[in-house]
């Protein structure tokens, strides 16, 4: 597996964006119900949003991003860091390691 930190950066200021906040966190739903994510939030301030994700490919991940309600709307971009997790928290170790 693969491990990502995604930036979610918004293209819009927050009051236009949030009407489709409820369908992003429900498409968000779907990640964690596929195993791609681990966690999500807002950024502080709200400028946009993080998602801590792994997949089997970076082209996985994308295409998850890709179909996020924020892009299909045009109101925000994701930027894709791909990462090697070496150290962690004992209890992250199935996440981390796949195992």
């Amino acid at each position: 597996m693969k491990h990502f930190i995604v930036e979610i950066i918004y293209s819009r200021p927050f009051e236009e964006i949030s009407e489709v906040v409820p369908d992003h966190r429900a498409y968000l739903q779907t990640g964690y119900q596929r195993g791609l994510l681990l966690m999500s939030g807002p950024q502080s301030p709200r400028v946009g949003g993080i998602l801590i994700a792994r997949g089997e490919t970076l082209e996985e991940i994308r295409d998850f991003c890709d179909r996020d309600p924020y892009a299909k709307a045009g109101v925000a971009t994701h930027r894709i860091i791909e990462f090697i997790p070496m150290s962690y928290q004992p209890y992250l170790e199935p996440w981390a390691t796949g195992k």
